[in-house]
């Protein structure tokens, strides 16, 4: 909250924009708010076509109120940097060859999650992409840790759009003729620094969409230029918010603060298969991140609840919050629903939950509330519409 200089009221800070907000704006987008930026929800088109423009060619989306962060160690470079960033998240960053990014969890001492992030190794440094609800939290977190041994560096003077979809290689590649080489050979998770229309970018072959595609960061004052190059191909429509929560949740992909929180666990919530065999019980260099004493309990006799992909009868999506029951005839919830879509791309609702393990198996039937009614829901493995990534 802010208060004006000699008003006695409180008003909201002002929302944040990001450098693409003019283009967003001519295009006709309809904005709301989203962890303290202006984004667009949607344009003209809506958010189902938006979905599945991107599944059938190319949505271009504007990310960059999402935290880029510069990593590098003060001495011993690259392998200093991910040894460092290894004591507050148990992944093998040690491993990232350059030129490869890695899926990553921050952890509190009481072992929840306090951010999911990606991970992108060069030869001296590591470049971090946070959300954005939590970037000044985990700018503060690394800080405070590391600090002393890193430089640790928000690089706010870029912007970061993802081009997602089937035809994502093809029409970056038109945009950016003499990178087009360099982009065919690169697979999904790999990094490079690219000049991209003249501008020096930094590019991942990865997003959130379950579709082949790229993550793209430029600087603010070329942002727009690319992005109206890319637009102006007919294979890339301009997507909001709206279609990037369906397609990420039909992709089977978590959302922090929804979906993932401080009280979760990385087990609870199904992404054990982002901590390598090094870093568990067992491995070479287990623990010594925050939490992991409750990691390793949970690995040896499994966790209280589990993130659960379902999968509601009917055409009726079921939204956050939903309590969950074992049956029609129970009070006593079981878990609750974390986030909910209509998925364009299944022409059926999906959702994701926490339930208790032993209602966690693939098929499970449990019922969940809905406008006072009691909903069959079944348990469905994930992801619900399989991913395309190029490997």
């Amino acid at each position: 909250m802010t208060k004006e200089s000699g008003d006695s009221a409180m008003e909201p800070a002002a929302l944040r924009r990001t450098a693409l907000y003019e283009t967003h704006m001519s295009r006709g987008a309809r904005m709301t708010a989203f962890a303290g930026y202006e984004m667009p929800l949607h344009y003209k088109a809506g958010v189902m076509a938006e979905h599945l423009a991107t599944r059938e060619s190319a949505g271009l989306f504007d990310v960059g109120h999402m935290g880029q962060i510069r990593l590098a160690a003060k001495t011993g470079g690259r392998a200093a940097a991910a040894a460092a960033l290894e004591r507050l998240a148990p992944m093998d960053f040690q491993a990232l060859a350059p030129g490869r990014q890695r899926y990553g969890l921050f952890t509190s001492e009481s072992g929840g999650i306090l951010d999911d992030f990606m991970a992108a190794a060069f030869e001296d440094h590591l470049v971090l992409v946070v959300n954005a609800a939590r970037k000044a939290a985990d700018l503060a977190h690394l800080r405070a840790a590391l600090s002393e041994s890193c430089l640790i560096e928000p690089l706010e003077d870029r912007a970061l759009i993802a081009l997602q979809g089937p035809g994502a290689e093809a029409a970056l590649a038109a945009a950016a003729p003499d990178a087009a080489e360099a982009l065919a050979a690169m697979r999904f998770m790999d990094a490079r620094r690219l000049i991209l229309r003249g501008s020096d970018a930094i590019v991942t072959r990865s997003g959130y969409t379950g579709e082949d595609g790229f993550e793209i960061s430029v600087p603010n004052e070329t942002a727009a230029a690319l992005v109206e190059a890319l637009l102006s191909d007919d294979r890339v429509s301009a997507a909001g918010l709206g279609a990037r929560d369906s397609l990420r949740l039909e992709a089977g992909l978590c959302l922090y603060g929804v979906d993932l929180d401080e009280t979760t666990s990385p087990v609870e919530a199904g992404l054990t298969w982002a901590i390598q065999k090094t870093r568990r019980p067992g491995g070479a260099r287990a623990g010594g991140y925050p939490g992991a004493a409750r990691l390793e309990a949970e690995f040896a006799v499994g966790p209280p609840r589990r993130r659960v992909g379902l999968r509601p009868e009917g055409r009726a999506p079921i939204r956050a919050g939903a309590p969950l029951f074992r049956a029609q005839d129970d009070e006593t919830p079981a878990g609750s629903v974390s986030s909910g879509v209509f998925g364009p791309s299944l022409g059926a609702p999906c959702a994701f939950g926490m339930l208790a393990p032993d209602l966690s198996a693939p098929e499970t039937l449990v019922f969940a509330e809905l406008r006072g009614k009691r909903l069959p829901v079944r348990v469905a493995a994930t992801p619900f519409v399989p991913a395309r990534y190029k490997r």
